[in-house]
């Protein structure tokens, strides 16, 4: 196959050429490993011809499917991700030499097996969902990272239309996550692909990526949303249009933990509905001023109990008084309005408070300025989306150039 196709599974091919025995013939057509050989999973295949070019190589295997970059001379060809752990390969490279004539060799051989795998789990998002324009894609590790850089190296995203992006690390008490943010929102209506290569990846000491992760996802209509502490209201805005504008009370401040965030948040989750309860902030039943209270038509925007829900209980003080733990509380009706429209992953900037939004409260990724969220990448780079474009590529352009806590109310 020509540069840059992947190379599908198949039936084993047998071996063939003059010298197919030692993985050589005469235009110097080589397969590294050689037959009966061994290569660890985050090894490579590679394919060269010294005196011609190559035409074509395949490689068979149960597992996954293999892709491969032929350099522009077709001398050389390697494979471009990692290699399935236990498995057994048959790569067959057919080569032209300068006497027209074609030889074709081949190599049978298996990778190495694995004891120990680290299991990676994607919050965000989901396969085929529709998602608001600041979705991040997040990929969360239930162990140590060590080798970070060999991790972000078997990360791709594609897209439909370019998008300046990079890939941040974050370290919590659950393990480590790193999250992909472009540098601006993702323009409305573009189609995403995310691949993780994660299988044979190395990712600590003796310790290698379980699996592959798929997701196809498609960002909506830009839906902004900004809310004021002083003003009470929340103004939402359709790709740059007022649609509506809706009463709110917002935390009632006082104390830091009744005061809302400031700052640019996304919508996390929908819930409907969801209870709400004071022991988020260490008041239990029999706690003066506890509460436990069915909430519906909510919103998540942070990690530490922030949701734009419906509260009839606060409409008196809607539009005039801040009285809430913290969330925004709309009416109900407003808040069924909201809860119809909200994407995961548009965003809610609230102005107006003294409590900033910690990048690492939730999805508060936003929040950070794109030249510190670019040196969280373990490679220090940032890439450039589009369709068909790898990671070997894109790596190459770009050398060019919680707070924790329950629910509130």
């Amino acid at each position: 196959m020509l540069a840059g196709a992947a190379l599908a599974a198949g039936a084993a091919a047998a071996c063939s050429g003059d010298n197919a025995a030692d993985g050589k013939d005469a235009v110097g057509l080589a397969v590294m490993p050689g037959s009966g050989g061994a290569l660890r999973p985050d090894g490579q295949i590679a394919v060269r011809a010294r005196s011609g070019t190559i035409e074509n190589v395949t490689v068979s295997t149960r597992g996954t499917p293999v892709e491969g970059d032929l350099s522009a001379d077709r001398t050389q060809w390697r494979s471009r991700w990692t290699l399935d752990p236990g498995q057994n390969y048959t790569v067959s490279a057919t080569a032209v030499g300068k006497d027209g004539k074609s030889r074709t060799v081949g190599s049978r051989f298996v990778t190495a097996a694995v004891k120990k795998t680290v299991k990676a789990d994607l919050e965000a998002p989901f396969h085929k969902e529709t998602v608001g324009v600041g979705i991040p894609i997040i990929l969360k590790f239930a162990g140590k990272v060590t080798d970070r850089a060999a991790v972000e190296r078997a990360l791709e995203v594609r897209s439909d239309k370019p998008v300046e992006g990079a890939w941040h690390w974050f370290q919590s008490d659950e393990g480590p996550q790193v999250v992909f943010r472009p540098k601006q929102y993702w323009p409305t209506h573009t189609k995403v692909s995310f691949r993780a290569h994660l299988s044979g990846v190395q990712t600590a000491q003796n310790v290698y990526g379980g699996k592959n992760h798929t997701v196809d996802f498609q960002v909506g209509d830009e839906h902004l949303s900004t809310v004021g502490e002083d003003s009470h209201k929340m103004v939402v805005r359709f790709n740059g249009k007022k649609v509506r504008t809706i009463p709110t009370s917002m935390g009632r401040g006082g104390v830091r933990k009744y005061t809302t965030t400031n700052g640019i948040h996304l919508a996390m989750a929908k819930k409907d509905p969801t209870v709400m309860t004071s022991e988020w902030e260490g008041c239990g039943p029999g706690c003066a001023g506890y509460y436990s209270l069915t909430v519906y038509k909510s919103v998540q925007i942070s990690g530490s109990g922030e949701y734009v829900h419906s509260a009839p209980w606060s409409v008196g003080s809607q539009g005039h008084e801040n009285v809430s733990h913290g969330c925004i509380n709309i009416s109900p009706s407003n808040a069924a309005w909201f809860y119809k429209h909200a994407y995961r992953g548009d965003p809610v900037t609230v102005t107006g408070t003294s409590r900033p939004l910690e990048p690492d409260n939730g999805w508060g990724f936003w929040q950070m300025n794109w030249n510190d969220w670019v040196k969280g990448s373990a490679l220090k780079r940032s890439v450039t989306t589009a369709p068909h474009v790898d990671a070997a590529t894109l790596s190459a352009e770009s050398a060019k150039g919680t707070e924790k806590g329950g629910e509130r109310n």
